[in-house]
């Protein structure tokens, strides 16, 4: 329990962190890596070269201070995290080495103006904090590995099948080298692959959607080749799988996770929207809606670059002329707002999006300017924690959800 003091100190620090958040996490991050290079392991280094890590890490501590007085408000949030955290194997030893240097780039950065009194709060602050995610996680290993066909920390699976669905999307269907049973998911979680790449010096871990529905033998992940592009460098695991990895190869998996989820329960129309690679969650949560929910109704849009075959558009298409439920609707090119609304029955839904930035921005707004309410507007990044409202626009009533892929 924090002192009333801690607390109106973390307070205090609130504009603090506004203003430099972002110079303090990515401090943060080159102090720690070079005193510990072995987190390089578990961390996705292209976040890092791009400072999506940083922000979203900043976003983080701006939220924990700012509610530092309720932390129950940031449980959400803290969830999300530690799926992600519970999916590369974050331990709770590595908690204080994280606290050491954030401590230590809060005072880098802003130097004379970080108080032994601000420290103190902050170090007091932390600790309980991670004793939150901690606790958490440590919930969460238990339920990974204790769930029928479960298991800890990785697993090899062998790669039953490779399947090119585009010219940029490839299916892996994946089951386990052990022959045993497989765990359990929810519609929308993911599964991370470590992948060990010949002439890279570190591990690389990656997040990727399961892209069918459960219940199936195999898990089924579809990845997207992330080409070179300008002065943003390809993408070394998703060439890597591409390229290099091939049937019968073996790829360690941890345990699906996620908190993007389909709520199975809520008997109102679905309305599924992607863009691009966005499209896996999606199709698992159109798979699992059309083996087990006949009488919901499902409206699946699907944005692709212009002049592009969908990926999937085949499977897509034979799940509408087989169950009635469900409407699929094309989009090529940019999404117009108008015409998605356009598209949209009722206002009285659960609403689930996935896709670029600049697409979700899209969608999110249209939604919210339509009048759908905040609470049944669900989304993800694939990456770190980013945001959906520009400065110039008015922030949507629901908080922004911290990605936890």
């Amino acid at each position: 329990m924090l002192s009333q003091e801690t607390i109106q100190v973390i307070k205090s620090t609130v504009p603090v962190l506004e203003i430099h958040g972002t110079a303090i996490t990515k401090r943060f991050y080159e102090m720690m890596f070079n005193g510990h290079p072995e987190l390089l392991h578990i961390f996705n280094h292209a976040n890092q070269k791009q400072g999506r890590q940083q922000t979203a890490l900043a976003n983080a501590v701006y939220a924990a201070a700012a509610n530092i007085d309720q932390l129950e408000a940031i449980l959400p949030a803290v969830k999300q995290i530690a799926h992600k955290h519970r999916s590369i194997g974050v331990k709770p030893e590595q908690y204080p080495i994280v606290g050491h240097y954030l401590l230590a780039a809060i005072k880098d950065v802003l130097g004379e103006a970080a108080t032994e009194d601000i420290l103190r709060a902050w170090k007091e602050a932390y600790d309980v904090i991670a004793d939150v995610f901690i606790q958490v996680e440590s919930e969460m290993y238990e339920q990974a590995a204790s769930q029928p066909g479960g298991w800890k920390g990785f697993r090899e699976f062998k790669v039953d099948r490779k399947v090119k669905e585009n010219e940029w999307i490839t299916s892996f269907y994946l089951v386990p080298l052990d022959g045993k049973g497989l765990a359990d998911f929810e519609p929308g979680q993911y599964v991370s692959v470590k992948l060990v790449i010949p002439g890279e010096r570190y591990t690389h871990i990656r997040q990727y959607s399961l892209s069918d529905a459960p219940g199936k033998p195999y898990y089924r992940i579809s990845v997207k080749r992330e080409d070179a592009v300008g002065e943003k460098p390809a993408g070394i695991a998703s060439v890597y799988l591409h390229d290099k990895v091939q049937v019968g190869d073996v790829l360690p998996l941890a345990a699906p996770a996620g908190s993007f989820v389909l709520d199975r329960q809520d008997p109102r129309p679905a309305i599924l929207i992607s863009g691009g690679v966005g499209l896996t969650p999606m199709v698992s949560m159109l798979e699992t809606l059309a083996e087990t929910c006949p009488e919901r109704q499902v409206i699946y849009v699907h944005a692709t670059r212009t002049g592009s075959t969908p990926a999937m558009k085949a499977r897509l298409e034979a799940i509408e002329n087989q169950h009635p439920q469900v409407s699929l609707c094309w989009c090529e090119g940019d999404l117009d707002p108008e015409w998605l609304r356009q598209r949209i029955p009722t206002l009285d839904a659960g609403f689930y999006f996935c896709g670029p930035i600049p697409f979700m921005k899209t969608v999110n707004q249209a939604l919210l300017n339509g009048g759908v309410p905040a609470a049944d507007i669900h989304y993800e990044f694939f990456g770190p924690a980013g945001s959906l409202v520009d400065a110039n626009e008015p922030a949507p009533e629901k908080p922004e959800q911290p990605s936890v892929r």
